[in-house]
């Protein structure tokens, strides 16, 4: 099995390495965006971030790896979870954040591009579980916050509440094509704090006893 320290850019850099790190990342997301996965290449990527190429190849080897080092310091930047005091306040602040990235010209075009590149490669697939893990462990507080405050059962999960939040923003963006929007935001968060409220997301032990 492959460890953390062994895929490309997993190491953390710090001075000229980490302003080295930062340029070609944001190149490649940019290309990711403007071209889609198929056509990124390492060589144009150190060209417009104006590295050497054989850094480039050196650090990320493989397109692969470069976008596996894109998704975490996607994951390091993204913003911490809300707190507005209720579960539908929370999840609302979820979907709408969920929302802001996908509608975003780049951001919505560069998820887009990664999660096609996820479907051909396990590498890109393993890198985006990591970041989505990310993002659901640093929501997941609010659901606990919900029990505690008896607007949802005890043994409710908190990355099934979460993952009906954004599941059908995704569903938006890259199948139905339908409008990613304030109704939307809306009803998501609306659908998830009910069936939370209901018990529909408590987990299968809780459920059994």
């Amino acid at each position: 099995m492959t460890s953390e320290s062994s895929v490309p850019g997993s190491v953390r850099p710090g001075g000229r390495t980490a302003r080295v790190r930062t340029a070609v990342l944001q190149v490649a997301g940019d290309l990711l965006a403007e071209h889609g996965f198929a056509q990124l290449d390492l060589a144009e990527v150190a060209a417009r971030a104006e590295v050497g190429k054989t850094t480039v190849y050196r650090r990320w080897r493989t397109p692969t790896g470069l976008i596996a080092d894109l998704l975490v310091e996607m994951a390091e930047q993204s913003l911490p979870r809300a707190d507005t005091g209720s579960l539908l306040g929370d999840l609302t602040a979820n979907a709408r954040l969920v929302a802001k990235t996908l509608t975003d010209p780049r951001q919505g075009r560069l998820f887009r591009a990664v999660i096609a590149a996820a479907t051909c490669d396990e590498s890109t697939a393993s890198a985006l579980r990591r970041f989505y893990d990310v993002r659901l462990t640093e929501w997941s507080p609010c659901v606990a916050d919900a029990v505690a405050r008896g607007e949802v059962p005890p043994g409710t999960d908190p990355r099934a509440v979460l993952t009906a939040v954004s599941g059908p923003l995704y569903y938006r963006l890259l199948a139905s094509g339908d409008p990613i929007d304030d109704d939307a935001v809306r009803t998501t968060a609306e659908a998830a704090a009910s069936a939370a409220a209901a018990g529909v997301f408590l987990r299968a032990e809780t459920t059994q006893t």
